[in-house]
């Protein structure tokens, strides 16, 4: 009798995945790549402005993450990644009516369009007024998007783990970790040109809208892989390939469906080495997404179209990352390591890649295609640490933890995001008007270089917080 092929459908989740995570790195950028150049000089931002609004985003996301983790292990995968994207598409469209409400604050004049508004708005001789309505509302939309989005990860890691087995799942992850930088490359090719020719307005919601059709598809395509009529039998035991290893374990106990607490979570080493690394890490990627726009045009003076192809060269390049999910698959199936400890290896090697960023600046002066190439290999670095620190909670938790454990490491991730971009903010603005001078830098170009400096050593010291907290594989049984 001849054995059943193994089914691939796996993959077509996989697929799904990494279309979302390209959809949510979409709708994140938008503002990056319109606000310099489109919405600043409407409403009158400074960089302190712009970094104060990406900075409570990371912290709507991050507490968001902590919660919406919770959610998606309580609704579970397909429910939880509905509600998840529902909500941050409506946040991000509602970006394309901060104009509108602006001039309904200031004047009382509700009913014009997006045009209109802008002539409202000039009207207003208190560019303070105009600051403050303006940002308050951009930080409520920010707030929409950053409920939403934060659900995004927690979701696709719980599937990941229902869909894959541990060897796989470094893969895997860093294939829909992919869609992070193809989000962030198709971004720059269509959003700038989109607010050129129809406002920045329809780039809100342009983008805003792909999250809806979305929906419709993961609707009817996705299942638990025990009930999917497209799951045969035998990609079924691939798929479960570790639970049954385990059940042949003398000391085996099938894990319970008891609902896990955050506080019995907090309990272990394995949720602080997860959180404590993605704190040191998450916002080094957040940086380079916020600020490399107002980077390219700050020190080299672009506008966003000139921008289009640095940023789309930069970001191709960042797609190396797949690499990253390769990488442990070798040291696990050719040198024999458990999973977690195929990872930290693999994760060592990527720490040292960003300590290329101290080069960045001060090369830049001979061509910005130099600091371009060496963000785009940091960011490539990153979201392969980060396909890899992420499939370390699958590796150690049992599934009905992992969204909440996934959630835990968000929050942390997004408080040193919101670290980095707030300081980026203040220390851009006062290094431009005092004109600063540091280790041979003047103005905002210094203000760059310190952050490049901090940015290049965060993932050796994540790496080594990691380390010293779970020094070797030790899983959760007793959750």
């Amino acid at each position: 009798m001849n054995q059943q092929k193994i089914g691939k459908y796996r993959w077509t989740i996989c697929a799904m995945l990494f279309f979302a995570t390209t959809i949510n790195y979409m709708d994140r950028q938008v503002l990056s790549l319109t606000w310099k150049e489109f919405i600043a000089p409407e409403f009158h931002w400074t960089n302190n402005d712009y970094g104060n609004i990406t900075a409570l985003f990371s912290i709507f996301y991050a507490v968001s993450m902590l919660f919406a983790g919770r959610l998606v292990d309580r609704l579970d995968t397909k429910k939880g990644f509905l509600w998840a994207i529902g909500v941050w598409s409506i946040g991000a469209v509602i970006h394309a009516f901060c104009g509108i409400a602006t001039a309904g604050i200031l004047t009382g004049n509700w009913f014009v369009g997006f045009e209109g508004a802008k002539e409202v708005i000039a009207t207003v001789s208190n560019t303070g007024m105009i600051i403050n309505v303006s940002v308050t509302l951009f930080i409520f939309a920010r707030f929409v998007l950053a409920v939403g989005e934060a659900g995004n990860f927690p979701a696709a890691i719980k599937a990941t783990a229902e869909y894959f087995p541990k060897k796989d799942r470094a893969f895997s992850t860093s294939i829909f970790n992919a869609g992070a930088t193809v989000g962030a490359l198709a971004a720059p090719i269509t959003i700038p040109f989109i607010a050129e020719a129809y406002g920045w307005e329809m780039s809100f919601i342009i983008i805003g809208a792909l999250g809806f059709v979305w929906m419709g598809f993961w609707v009817f395509m996705y299942k638990k892989p025990e009930l999917h009529p497209k799951v045969n039998a035998a990609e079924l035991a691939y798929i479960q390939q570790d639970i049954i290893a385990d059940r042949k374990l003398v000391d085996y106990v099938e894990e319970s469906t008891t609902k896990v607490s955050f506080t019995d979570c907090f309990k272990y080493k394995q949720t602080w080495a997860f959180a404590l690394g993605k704190f040191m890490t998450d916002g080094v990627w957040w940086f380079f997404l916020f600020w490399t726009p107002a980077y390219l045009s700050s020190v080299y003076h672009m506008d966003s179209t000139q921008s289009a192809l640095p940023l789309f060269v930069l970001y191709t390049i960042t797609l190396l990352s797949i690499i990253g999910g390769w990488l442990p698959t070798y040291f696990v199936e050719k040198k024999g390591m458990n999973p977690y400890a195929g990872r930290m290896k693999s994760m060592l090697i990527f720490a040292f890649f960003p300590l290329l960023a101290l080069a960045a600046q001060p090369l830049g002066h001979i061509t910005y295609w130099i600091p371009v190439i060496i963000i785009g290999i940091a960011g490539a670095a990153h979201q392969a640490w980060s396909a890899n620190i992420f499939s370390t909670v699958g590796d150690m938790f049992p599934k009905k933890a992992i969204a909440t454990i996934t959630g835990i490491g968000g929050m942390a991730g997004g408080i040193g995001s919101f670290i980095i971009n707030k300081s980026s903010g203040v220390l851009f603005d006062y290094a431009g008007q005092n004109q600063m001078v540091f280790m041979g830098f003047k103005g905002e170009e210094a203000g760059y270089f310190i952050i490049f400096s901090i940015c290049a050593i965060c993932y050796l010291i994540g790496w080594s917080i990691m380390k010293t907290l779970v020094p070797t594989y030790k899983p959760i049984t007793d959750l």
